[in-house]
């Protein structure tokens, strides 16, 4: 693990053989802008598309600065905001200077988010010839009005067409967005999502409850009565009925949320969040992850453009996690995946086994039918991934 501290820059450059790495680091890259901001999302961007030039600017300098020799990486990750929104020559330049500036792995995995009604067919080829070879496709649903319901700015037609555009330029690993549990939404309307989905045959889908954030428009709404979540018991019934037309279809569910036609389908980024693998943030908002190290970004644009600007990196906080809260982080994001906690994983990190921690609500829990320990793996039952945070809590409290 590196010496220097979380979202510092080092003060040597690459060696001409990089170090051998047994578990890459995953480089995540938040694209501050949309649009048009929807009523339910939380996470940070803006609107003001004429901070770009700037932005893009001040990311070239931020990668300079993180480039690490301690870290390999095999996975790339757009996300935003929208980061389609950016010109196909801003985009490129981002991707060559994390080629020149960082140590890339051979088949890195680099995904792009894309929103449909901010692409065409053209920017979607450009994306391919450019070494992108993963998708995310921000569809949320193939029904016009919960589109609306939702603030939307695209079509389902314009889903659709993203898709085709994507396949004609190459993209042979695509994946989608859902939501569900959205007011007035029925079992029967879900389900019809889910098979326009599966229609679709793309390689992954993510299929996401609706939450009501703090600070959204969504939940402001929610606490003056304009809408109403549905009753628990029938988003409960809509994530059963997700796992069984999803398994129909071919899907394998591989976290609560998360789905791939295959094991090698699976967003290779995002299980490094859910097995703390290392990862570097950039962007205003961003987190980076050097265990046991955790350190974040500014969520202001001008903020983080005038930081680099002058040369420094716009760390807005940083904390260091203790044993135990790196156990309780370990048990929480463990649980959330089907394959669970690998219980000589776990030994090796913090030198205690899941038996002489949790062995009595391990035999409990397990009575009950909500998971299942084999092999020195410890799983939740598709009945227990219902209850995948009450679940955890009871392995917490041991901690």
């Amino acid at each position: 693990m590196p010496s220097h501290r979380c979202g510092e820059p080092s003060s040597v450059g690459y060696p001409v053989q990089p170090p051998k790495f047994v578990e890459p680091a995953g480089l995540y890259i938040h694209i501050p802008f949309c649009r048009k901001k929807c009523p339910y999302c939380d996470f940070f961007s803006i609107s003001d598309l004429s901070l770009q030039p700037d932005f893009v600017e001040a990311l070239l300098v931020e990668i300079d600065l993180k480039a690490d020799p301690a870290l390999a990486f095999d996975t790339v990750y757009l996300g935003g905001g929208t980061p389609s929104v950016l010109p196909i020559d801003s985009l490129q330049r981002i991707l060559s200077a994390v080629r020149t500036s960082i140590h890339l792995l051979p088949d890195t995995e680099v995904t792009v988010e894309v929103n449909p009604g901010t692409v065409t067919a053209g920017q979607l080829a450009a994306y391919r010839q450019m070494g992108i070879n993963r998708l995310n496709i921000g569809a949320q649903s193939f029904q016009e009005a919960n589109l609306m319901f939702l603030g939307r700015i695209h079509t389902v037609r314009q889903v659709t067409d993203t898709i085709s555009w994507a396949r004609r330029a190459g993209f042979d690993n695509l994946g989608l967005d859902l939501i569900y549990g959205l007011p007035q939404q029925s079992l029967r309307l879900w389900g019809k999502d889910l098979q326009q989905a599966a229609g679709q045959c793309v390689e992954h889908l993510s299929c996401y409850t609706l939450t009501f954030e703090p600070g959204t428009k969504m939940e402001a709404d929610l606490r003056q009565g304009r809408v109403r979540p549905p009753a628990e018991s029938l988003v409960a019934d809509m994530m059963t009925l997700t796992v069984e037309r999803l398994a129909d279809a071919g899907y394998q569910r591989y976290e609560v949320s998360n789905f791939a036609r295959s094991a090698a389908l699976r967003s290779r980024h995002n299980q490094k969040y859910w097995l703390s693998v290392p990862y570097v943030g950039l962007g205003p908002s961003a987190h980076s992850w050097l265990e046991p190290e955790r350190c974040w970004n500014k969520k202001d644009v001008a903020a983080y453009i005038g930081d680099l600007a002058g040369g420094r990196l716009p760390i807005d906080g940083r904390e260091r996690l203790e044993r135990t809260e790196l156990i309780t982080e370990a048990v929480f994001l463990g649980l959330r995946t089907t394959d669970g906690i690998d219980g000589g994983r776990f030994d090796d990190r913090f030198g205690v086994s899941l038996e002489q921690l949790f062995g009595e609500v391990i035999g409990r829990l397990g009575a009950e039918g909500l998971l299942t320990f084999a092999d020195g793996r410890l799983a939740l039952t598709d009945r227990g991934m219902l209850l995948v945070d009450a679940v955890a809590a009871e392995f917490v409290q041991r901690v």
